[in-house]
């Protein structure tokens, strides 16, 4: 592996320690930053919502405010962060209170503007699949390869993230040799079946072989025994297999969500507005506790990845521990 982490140091996990159990404090501003998207895939509900987005002087103080929080992390990420001209100002400007800086995008900008993101430390790339993935996406996969290229060169540490669905169930393998070939990471959730999407779009790309999509996921559990770089915890692999999210989500108390209009948000779920953040953002999160702890306690729970593994995580789920200390390892030693 040739990814090394950035900026986990011991002092940082302190940190971390302190925020979560001691504070009870958010640990991530996860940010929709813009509205806009530069594809059109038609399993997601972002690209068409066309939302006012926040300037980047709200951005600031919103960032401002999340810092004095305790706030240790900010994740941009929808419609496509790459499409907004100032997110590398933005991404500074995090980096300069002192926070970690993670992105999400489907990495077809990311060649022509990957000079431009200096201040960021952590970058998830959606890659759905091989042969499939023009056909989900709309866009040459060696557009994105290139990009990924262009940000591995430049030391960004890179996850491939891969939504499981009926149309890549046979591409897995295929995807993780490119992974491994890159010498980076990568991650599997199954697709989501957003009720505000018509039915006829989860009727063919929706989980519909489960015996089939059980197997895949075995076989996945199988390339993560054999070293191959996967991030996933096999708790949570098991989890994902059995469609079972077995847990207690724990979303509400670390994450903070910012939709790109201002507004506080319980998950990318339910998306209940907890208020507007444009007055105070700790005020927001303090008065809207209740609610989100009501929220989560009536939650029959979901199995996005980064939801679910950071749950078992605040819960101390000793394989989820030891698989993040394994990926420490992994990183340091590359």
């Amino acid at each position: 592996m040739n990814m090394k982490i950035r900026n986990f140091t011991p002092l940082i996990i302190i940190k971390a320690i302190w925020q979560l159990w001691v504070k009870k404090g958010p640990l991530i501003l996860s940010h929709g930053i813009n509205s806009e998207c530069n594809l059109r895939c038609k399993f997601c509900i972002y690209w068409e919502e066309r939302l006012k987005e926040m300037e980047k002087e709200e951005i600031f103080r919103l960032l401002d405010e999340a810092s004095s929080l305790g706030v240790l992390a900010y994740n941009v990420w929808t419609a496509e962060p790459l499409v907004r001209k100032d997110l590398p100002e933005c991404l500074e400007y995090a980096k300069s209170l002192g926070m970690i800086t993670f992105m999400v995008t489907n990495g077809v900008l990311l060649k022509e503007r990957v000079d431009e993101l200096s201040s960021l430390d952590y970058l998830s790339v959606s890659v759905d699949g091989t042969k499939s993935y023009e056909k989900l996406r709309g866009v040459d996969l060696g557009r994105v390869l290139d990009g990924i290229n262009a940000a591995i060169k430049k030391g960004i540490p890179i996850v491939i993230n891969c939504v499981l669905n009926g149309r890549n169930l046979d591409e897995i393998e295929d995807l993780v040799k490119i992974v491994e070939d890159l010498g980076i990471w990568i991650s599997f959730e199954p697709l989501y079946e957003y009720e505000d999407i018509s039915q006829d779009v989860w009727d063919e790309l929706g989980i519909r072989n489960p015996e089939k999509y059980r197997k895949t996921v075995d076989r996945i559990i199988e390339l993560k025994r054999e070293g191959s770089p996967i991030l996933n915890s096999y708790t949570y692999l098991r989890m994902i297999r059995d469609l079972d999210p077995d847990l207690h989500c724990h979303v509400n108390d670390l994450i903070l969500h910012v939709s790109s209009n201002g507004e506080l948000e319980n998950c990318r779920v339910y998306r209940q507005n907890m208020g507007d953040v444009e007055g105070s953002l700790g005020k927001v999160w303090e008065y809207s506790k209740y609610k989100r702890n009501k929220i989560s306690e009536e939650c029959e729970g979901c199995l996005f990845f980064g939801y679910a593994e950071l749950s078992l995580l605040y819960s101390l789920k000793p394989e989820v521990i030891l698989n993040c200390t394994r990926i420490f390892r992994r990183f340091i030693r590359s």
